[in-house]
């Protein structure tokens, strides 16, 4: 069920992968939060806000963010004009886009998942002079509103080039760089839903810096944590533009000039560092150490290590296999 919309909200259709970091604030920042039963007006916009049933951690959805709500919009005597609980259906869609009054655009955002609210909405936030079905001109208007989930919408490269969906959010915040080596499970599909590329069941491996299948991949995987799960809507310029790609590895071709639907998880990645600052020596972390101290100069260590040659052929090694480590002072 769609609500008509009033006047519309100028805000930017979808956020800035930059954004996401932002641990959103309350509706009013000085103010403590909501108790149930607690009415506030959200700044000085006439909106009104009564916390009904508390919703659960910090996060709230920000413009451009995919929602999925129930409603009930009334009159101030109590006479009902829209509603989502009539059918059981709760209504998804995007907000800032206009496609609710601008008032309910702006009070959801303030909103945790599964709380509930009772927005009290002045004409100029819900639908003026002109009124809609039910609701008369200049009318003051209430919404019951539960915010059941949302999913956040990136622009990546603020063009529209490459949209991302956050699915699942992933784990601490770090995020790959150009030098690191990461793995992913993708799946890659056409318009129709024609899979035309797939990883294996184990994912696959490889270097940021040397890209793979196509540049989306690469742009997205460098905004993603962790155990992040997205999906893509990618264009042709960041896909296989105008040439498109022959069928290989048993999968169909891409026409050209083809809009691709990626599924794409980052499972894990090993972080490389230039270690010395001139790209002669670099160190890839297999596996993280344990606190925050390292060996400064003049400790005493002991270390095990296997050294080869770019062959692979092994010239050295140490404290493996049951040989003993090495143990020597730091910058002796």
């Amino acid at each position: 069920m769609e609500v008509e919309k009033g006047k519309g909200t100028d805000v930017s259709d979808v956020q800035g992968e930059d954004d996401l970091d932002e641990e959103p604030g309350e509706e009013i920042e000085s103010a403590p939060p909501l108790k149930v039963g607690e009415e506030r007006e959200l700044g000085n916009s006439g909106i009104k806000k009564k916390l009904l049933n508390n919703g659960i951690h910090w996060e709230t959805p920000e413009f451009g963010d995919e929602v999925t709500v129930h409603f009930v919009g009334t009159l101030l005597n109590g006479i009902k004009f829209c509603s989502t609980r009539d059918n059981g259906e709760p209504m998804t869609f995007k907000l800032g886009e206009g496609k609710v009054a601008k008032g309910l655009d702006n009070g959801i955002t303030t909103m945790k998942k599964g709380e509930r609210v009772l927005f009290t909405l002045p004409p100029d936030f819900g639908y003026g002079a002109e009124g809609r079905d039910g609701v008369p001109p200049d009318s003051i208007v209430q919404f019951d509103v539960e915010l059941l989930s949302w999913i956040t919408v990136v622009d990546i490269c603020k063009d529209g080039g490459i949209i991302k969906k956050i699915m699942e959010k992933g784990e601490r915040n770090e995020r790959p760089s150009d030098l690191d080596e990461v793995l992913v499970k993708y799946q890659v599909a056409l318009a129709d839903g024609t899979i035309v590329a797939k990883t294996p069941e184990e994912g696959y491996e490889f270097y940021v810096k040397d890209g793979h299948l196509f540049p989306a991949l690469t742009k997205a995987i460098v905004t993603m944590k962790r155990g992040e799960k997205v999906k893509l809507i990618v264009q042709p310029k960041y896909a296989f533009g105008d040439k498109g790609k022959e069928a290989t590895d048993g999968f169909p071709s891409i026409p050209p000039n083809s809009v691709l639907n990626v599924e794409l998880e980052l499972v894990s990645f090993k972080p490389v560092i230039d270690v010395t600052g001139d790209s002669k020596v670099f160190k890839k972390i297999l596996k993280e150490g344990e606190g925050a101290l390292v060996a400064n100069e003049g400790a005493a260590v002991t270390i095990s290590y296997i050294a080869w040659l770019e062959d692979g052929t092994i010239f050295e090694r140490k404290g493996v296999d049951g040989g003993q480590p090495l143990e020597f002072i730091t910058d002796e």
